[in-house]
């Protein structure tokens, strides 16, 4: 009796599996019109609605450059809401979450991969919004400058995952694009995102310096020279500290399970 020994294949390697789930986890919201339609199209109409078509002199504020910036921070949180509140929502009613707990995959693929989805609607989200800018708005900035307000609007993304995350893991279903909605979109008026907070009453803009979108809103007008003397280090802080803030919630929220 003879026995045959079959060839050894290599495992994938840790990078290999994030970046293919990262991939499938990009190819999963792209074909899911109800999550990219909204998230692409909905930041560049309301700026090309407000900060192209409807007329008005905001004196030596460029209203173009300025909106440019407040609704690509915006746009960034979207898809970071929505991908991780959903999206982990969904997957722990299906049961799809705690597959993955038992699959051979790193738990970290799971999570990067939606870092790394959000991050790029994110990037395509500014990218169409610098488009409109720069061909229907003038829109006019230095090589720096653009570089400066992509990395902000990047890196803003990580404090809003981390909200969507601590979402995903308290909501239910389909609740949780309620939630996330209730979250999203006053936390994008008070924060100043889709009118200077100039508008609104005292109380409301001292409110505002508590909201983690009113800190990426002032970093992206600093990045574009809308605003004077930003103290970006303040502001990294604060969106930092609301990371870890709700990382750390989540990571107990879901140890219980």
């Amino acid at each position: 009796m003879t026995t045959q020994t079959l060839p050894a294949t290599a495992a994938p390697s840790w990078l290999r599996l994030h970046a293919l789930e990262a991939w499938f986890e990009f190819l999963r919201v792209l074909r899911t019109p109800a999550f990219a339609l909204p998230t692409l199209c909905f930041p560049v109409v309301f700026y090309l609605v407000f900060g192209i078509v409807v007329p008005g002199d905001w004196g030596s504020v460029h209203k173009a450059s300025y909106l440019m910036a407040t609704y690509g921070a915006f746009g960034v949180m979207g898809p970071a809401l929505f991908g991780f509140g959903v999206g982990l929502a969904l997957e722990r009613k299906q049961g799809l979450l705690e597959l993955k707990r038992v699959s051979p995959m790193p738990a970290s693929a799971y999570f990067l991969a939606k870092i790394a989805m959000s991050v790029a609607f994110a990037f395509v989200v500014v990218a169409l919004l610098a488009a409109v800018g720069v061909g229907l708005g003038d829109v006019s900035l230095p090589a720096a400058a653009w570089a400066q307000l992509l990395a902000v609007l990047m890196l803003g993304t990580l404090p809003f995952c981390a909200i969507g995350l601590f979402i995903g893991t308290m909501a239910k279903g389909e609740a949780a694009v309620a939630i996330v909605n209730l979250v999203y979109l006053p936390m994008s008026l008070l924060g100043g995102l889709w009118l200077p907070l100039k508008v609104f009453p005292a109380a409301v803009q001292s409110m505002a310096v508590a909201l983690p979108s009113w800190h990426l809103g002032q970093m992206a007008l600093g990045a574009v020279g809308q605003v004077q003397g930003v103290p970006f280090g303040l502001h990294a802080a604060a969106l930092g500290a609301t990371t870890l803030l709700f990382l750390a919630l989540a990571a107990l929220r879901l140890r219980r399970e």
